[in-house]
């Protein structure tokens, strides 16, 4: 056997394995979650707020955590995607290629994924502070839009950057302006992608417990108002393991479960929606 046989099935292996390994990283956590959060779901844990003594193992559900999630990260997502599309645009429509302030773009978004939630936290509220504001669901949105923001650009960025160049020159020579290029002819290629990156950012955003934890700050009621503190799940988890009570342990994995449920209905509706709009897609 030749030294590039030897490569080549060493490479293959590596990578056999690497996917045995996430795929069973998944079904472990998947496990681990329905064995311990399942006997503990019920009717009014997802109907129902806290009630009075509810961390100390009484009655109530974590309808607040629910629904202050779904309102903060899909009012951060939408935030992030009314920034994001005009930056990915004009990064690949606007600017020139290669230009100093797209390589400088790109890289600031790179920083600033990889930059700790808990970071986004603490700016978010010290922003606050100099503001005079409190804890509430519009800064939590606000420090989850700054989150999940590069993240949703560069993810939108790599999916524009694959289209077609035959299709910014075919608009153009057909007397299209740049900007029906981008939100006619571009977007229409791109929307699977958009679509997905959009879920990535919605899944980061809805799980994420540092950079809500001292912005949305946390209540047993379901927010009436922007100005008003939001429960969300991942705290509503964090909360709950730290009580000294097995049964509300037991509720913690409960709420890590619909936290997982809420996410898994998201990919499959994004994944329809995507399949539905590949009829724009020019192969």
């Amino acid at each position: 056997m030749n030294a590039r046989k030897i490569e080549e099935n060493t490479f293959k292996n590596l990578a056999a394995a690497s996917t045995v390994i996430i795929f069973s990283s998944l079904i472990l956590v998947l496990i681990t979650i329905i064995a311990k959060g399942l006997p503990a779901l019920n009717l009014a844990m997802i109907t129902q707020t806290p009630k009075g003594g509810y961390y100390l193992g009484r009655e109530g559900g974590i309808l607040n955590a629910i629904i202050g999630s779904l309102y903060l990260a899909g009012g951060a997502t939408f935030l992030a995607l009314l920034l994001s599309l005009p930056i990915v645009f004009y990064l690949n429509v606007y600017a020139k290629k290669r230009s100093r302030l797209v390589l400088f773009t790109r890289f600031s978004l790179d920083v600033l994924w990889g930059v700790p939630s808990i970071v986004y936290g603490a700016f978010g509220f010290t922003v606050m502070l100099f503001f005079g504001l409190k804890a509430s669901l519009l800064g939590g949105i606000i420090a989850v839009s700054l989150l999940i923001l590069p993240i949703m650009s560069r993810a939108m960025d790599e999916v524009v950057r694959m289209v077609p160049q035959e299709l910014f020159e075919a608009s153009f020579a057909l007397g299209a302006t740049r900007f029906e290029t981008a939100f006619r002819v571009i977007a229409r290629q791109a929307l699977p992608g958009i679509l997905t990156a959009t879920l990535i950012a919605f899944g980061r955003g809805i799980g994420d417990a540092a950079s809500v934890m001292f912005t949305a700050g946390f209540t047993d009621s379901i927010p009436s108002s922007l100005f008003r503190p939001a429960a969300t799940l991942p705290l509503a988890i964090f909360y709950q393991l730290g009580t000294p009570f097995p049964e509300v342990q037991n509720r913690a994995y409960a709420s890590a479960f619909i936290l997982t449920l809420i996410i898994l209905i998201i990919s499959l509706v994004s994944r329809v929606l995507a399949r539905n709009f590949t009829k724009h897609i020019v192969k």
